[in-house]
């Protein structure tokens, strides 16, 4: 039979319901955005990237908020939270707590970030110009936490860069590491070109553990083709679910159509909601400025209205601009 989005799958000992997966987003993905992954079907979230120091000198922050597993999104699938770090004692210690002090399923690895401020300490994707490091640091993760691990990494540092690929055959083998999640790009473009799916597939053919697929995942036509073409054990999807958690349910064959604008307005509500929960109202009011734009587009939100937006202080601010909206004229 084929193969289906559908369709469960064994991550080491754990149980994954579905193949569609919630990618670490950095500054993102905190509980309750994952937490909406779930609601939409996704199999298994993984949390934005912890510094792997800051749990290791027990930063407030990091410990309290960046660690936080609501016991609601452990329903549906496992839930993994993502640690980046370039020395394999403090990566030892930070698992460690990480098993200890959370439901953590599994701990997952950032070693694609392109960001110059993550690679210029070492981690991230420098570490892919550093295997023996990034074998370590991954080993050491495993051992101080006895949780799976895996490893989300990039295709290599540079256009045309073959790297990442041998690295993940070398955490596989040497690091013991449960999974892949690989991103197809080169660290150099970031986001932008088309990821490369033939090295995907020769990855998936050639390592002996399950490859979970990122990178370019925004409509359900290309990712199906992807998933198909390349014989990825899963998709992991990342700026596509931005504002647009019904993706989720499309790959998944619970929804079929776009959702409507009062549906984006009270999906958006939630958000605010769990935002405020999460940080409180003052904090909320201006974390909310990055999601309100994720929103608004899909309803044709003018320049105007995201303007308006950008430029409240406060929750109810917010909500007065969204409750004057003329819905007929913002959906037209």
């Amino acid at each position: 039979m084929p193969r289906t989005l559908n369709d469960p799958w064994q991550l080491a000992h754990l149980h994954v319901p579905n193949r569609v997966v919630l990618a670490p987003l950095a500054g993102i993905g905190n509980w309750f955005v994952r937490l909406q992954a779930k609601r939409y079907g996704a199999g298994m979230v993984v949390s934005e990237m912890v510094s792997s120091f800051g749990v290791h000198h027990g930063n407030e922050k990091t410990t309290t908020e960046m660690l936080r597993i609501e016991p609601a999104e452990r329903a549906g699938g496992p839930v993994a939270i993502q640690l980046f770090g370039q020395e394999p004692d403090v990566m030892r210690s930070a698992a460690a707590t990480v098993a200890r002090d959370t439901d953590a399923d599994f701990i997952d690895l950032n070693m694609g970030c392109p960001v110059p401020k993550v690679c210029k300490t070492g981690a991230g994707a420098a570490l892919i110009d550093d295997p023996d490091l990034a074998v370590a640091v991954a080993a050491a993760a495993r051992d101080g936490s006895g949780l799976p691990v895996t490893v989300k990494i990039r295709s290599g540092r540079r256009a045309g860069d073959r790297s990442g690929f041998h690295l993940a055959h070398r955490l596989v083998d040497e690091a013991g590491v449960a999974a892949i999640g690989f991103h197809p790009r080169s660290a150099q473009v970031h986001h932008k070109g088309s990821p490369d799916l033939d090295l995907a597939r020769e990855l998936v053919a050639s390592l002996d553990a399950p490859v979970i697929l990122s990178g370019g995942m925004n409509d359900p036509d290309s990712i199906r083709h992807a998933f198909e073409y390349t014989g990825c054990e899963a998709v992991m999807l990342a700026r596509g679910v931005l504002g647009n958690p019904w993706l989720f349910a499309r790959l998944l064959g619970t929804r079929d159509d776009e959702p409507t604008t009062a549906e984006v307005l009270a999906e958006l509500e939630w958000v605010m909601q769990r935002a405020v929960e999460h940080m409180g109202e003052r904090r909320a009011g201006r974390y909310l400025r990055k999601f309100y734009p994720w929103y608004v587009d899909r309803i044709g939100g003018s320049k105007a209205l995201q303007a308006a937006l950008q430029a409240t202080d406060t929750i109810d601010e917010a909500r007065a601009v969204l409750a004057a909206l003329d819905v007929v004229t913002i959906a037209a």
